[in-house]
Formats: structure tokens, sequence, C-alpha cells
């Protein structure tokens, strides 16, 4: 009869110990509602850092799960949580700061395009592709609108589009200056005049 209680006993614990021991499923719900919010707020753009650091706690904590180890992962949850809201909370001060540098940015570019339009007045009769010029120019200017209508709503894009007009800007500038450098056609020579024969 004691071996019988005894079994009973140990298997109780051992249930105890197994059967309690289970995926931290709320935790797990924490972080990853705490992780799509910072996904949505824009911390992939604005706080990259941030968020790589959270999705390292993420991935641990999935790993620890995987392995069935629960009562290690519960605690990296819980990391991952505060994780991702601290990328969440740094997305203002990285959407302000990328913003900042945005507008300055502008500024050069659209001095840039100043020189580049004057340069191709300046040199409208070696371009060739004219409407390949007009067509780009229209692009550039309409590119600088867009990026500065951008530049506090979505600084991210409003980079993006700068990026392209610069593109643009450079392919010119390299086109122009080889225009600049190739020389002048000679001027053709004067037919020397035939001598008449003398009779």
């Amino acid at each position: 009869m004691k071996q019988v209680r005894w079994l009973a006993v140990v298997l109780s614990l051992v249930f105890l110990f197994t059967g309690c021991s289970k995926p931290p499923e709320a935790e797990q719900k924490a972080a990853k509602s705490a992780m799509d919010a910072a996904m949505s707020a824009g911390a992939d753009k604005y706080a990259a850092a941030d968020l790589d650091a959270a999705k390292k706690k993420w991935d641990e904590a999935e790993a620890q799960v995987k392995d069935k180890k629960y009562k290690e992962a519960k605690p990296t949850y819980i990391d991952a949580k505060a994780a991702f809201e601290k990328a969440s909370a740094g997305v203002e001060a990285g959407k302000k700061a990328v913003a900042d540098q945005v507008n300055a940015d502008l500024a050069t570019l659209e001095g840039t395009w100043k020189n580049l339009d004057a340069t191709a007045k300046k040199m409208e009769k070696k371009i060739q592709d004219k409407d390949a010029w007009t067509n780009d120019a229209k692009a550039m200017t309409e590119g600088l609108a867009k990026a500065k209508e951008m530049a506090a709503s979505d600084p991210g894009a409003a980079k993006a589009k700068m990026d392209e007009v610069k593109g643009m800007m450079d392919k010119w500038d390299n086109a122009f200056k080889e225009m600049a450098a190739a020389p002048a056609p000679a001027p053709a020579k004067p037919e020397a005049p035939k001598k008449g024969k003398k009779g």
C-alpha cells in the first residue's frame, strides 16, 4: 500500500512539473502585438536599430518555445515586447531626424537643379536629344516638388524621390561635361580655286 501511495506522489510531481509547463501564450501574443504596432508606426524606416534588436529578442523567444524551454521563453517575450515598444517610441525622433536631413538635402538639390538648368540653356545647341532633356527636366522639377510636399509627412519616401531625382541630375551633369569637353567640329576648308587650262 505504501508503494502505491509513493507512486501516486511521484506521478503527481511529474505531472505538476511537465503538465504545468506550457508555452507562454499571453506573453507571446503581447510581444507580437507590440511588433505589429512598431511596424505600423514605421520603425523599419525610422528606428531600424531598435527594431533589429527587438526582432533578435523575438527570435530568441521563438527558438526557446520551439525547444520547449517555456520558463526561459516567458521573460524573453517580455523583453521582446519592451524592445518593440522602444522601437515604436523611437519612430518620432527618427522621423524628425530624417525630415531635417531631407530638408537640408532638398535645399542643396534645388541649387543643383538651378545650375543644371542654366547649363542646359547655355548648351542648348549641343544637346542632340532635346526630347530626352525636356522629359527629364520635367521629371526632375516634378520630383523636387513631390519630395518637398512629402518631406514632413513621409520623409522616407521624400528621400527616395530625391535619390531618384539626383540620379537624373548626375546623368545630365555628366552628359553636359562631355558635351563641353568635346572638340568643336573643324570648319570646312574652302576649296582651292581651280586653275584654268592654258590654251
